[in-house]
């Protein structure tokens, strides 16, 4: 049996670390010398006001962007320069602010197409479906069934996702990156557009992905109830910089962020 890439990690390792990350384009920073930590199996929430750098945070953490100055390092190895399919590779998903699906195909053919980088056989035996390319996608399917079931998207597993509400859009697109089967999952605005139902069931399949599956979560979200709510830790940023980091009761005492984020009269 083949030795590990890496070190086996444990519930509280430091799965993902940022140290004194800035990213600029031209003569605008969009981040400034931030660091935090993302620890195995943890729920981490990325908070701050529009522009404050959360996104490009993500970006910078999954290979879209790659930091002006300063490291990321991901299970223990430093990737300077680490592209987005090698990421992908290396265990990180990613979902988006605007739901990125094939709005013409079905919800299972959408959530499918996660697997893809699971994929062993060679590009000719997938072409035209034939030896060992059909038992591994019956091997998929299956497994993209599970899913299904865990999503409780039964329903529409045959529906093109451009016919669903924006509610079971974002659910399948929280399928497709599940169907990678990620260390780290990486969530930008997941509940952004849903009322107040959609977010409630949103917020119980992260906690459910969370703590059945161990999956480690870092989320972009603008519902502070829902951050304070589901986070373990929350790191803040405004204007690119970070300016607190700590539990969720922490972070809301903080009158930094009362006064950069939560508006909150003092």
């Amino acid at each position: 049996m083949r030795a590990p890439d890496h070190p086996v990690m444990t519930k509280g390792d430091v799965l993902l670390a940022v140290e004194n990350v800035s990213l600029g384009f031209g003569g605008v920073k969009a981040l400034t010398d931030v660091s935090f930590d993302i620890r195995k199996s943890e729920i981490r929430a990325i908070i701050g006001p529009n522009g404050a750098g959360k996104t490009s945070m993500l970006n910078c953490i999954n290979g879209f962007y790659y930091p002006t100055d300063g490291r990321i390092t991901f299970k223990g190895v430093r990737r300077p320069k680490m592209r987005p399919y090698e990421a992908a590779r290396g265990g990180i998903a990613r979902t988006f602010q605007n739901v990125a699906l094939f709005k013409s195909m079905s919800t299972l053919d959408n959530i499918m197409a996660g697997r893809s980088i699971k994929m062993r056989s060679n590009f000719f035996w997938q072409l035209f479906r034939h030896g060992p390319a059909i038992k591994e996608e019956i091997e998929h399917r299956r497994f993209v069934e599970e899913i299904i079931d865990f999503l409780e998207i039964q329903h529409i597993r045959k529906t093109p996702v451009g016919r669903l509400p924006y509610g079971l859009q974002k659910r399948v697109e929280l399928g497709r990156a599940l169907a990678m089967e990620p260390e780290l999952l990486l969530l930008d605005e997941p509940m952004a557009g849903m009322n107040l139902e959609e977010k409630e069931d949103m917020s119980r399949f992260i906690i459910e992905v969370n703590q059945q599956y161990g999956t480690t979560i870092a989320l972009i979200e603008h519902d502070m109830g829902v951050v304070m709510d589901l986070s373990d830790r929350v790191v803040v940023l405004e204007y690119g910089r970070k300016i607190a980091d700590g539990t969720p009761d922490e972070v809301k005492r903080d009158q930094r962020v009362i006064d950069a984020y939560l508006g909150v009269a003092h």
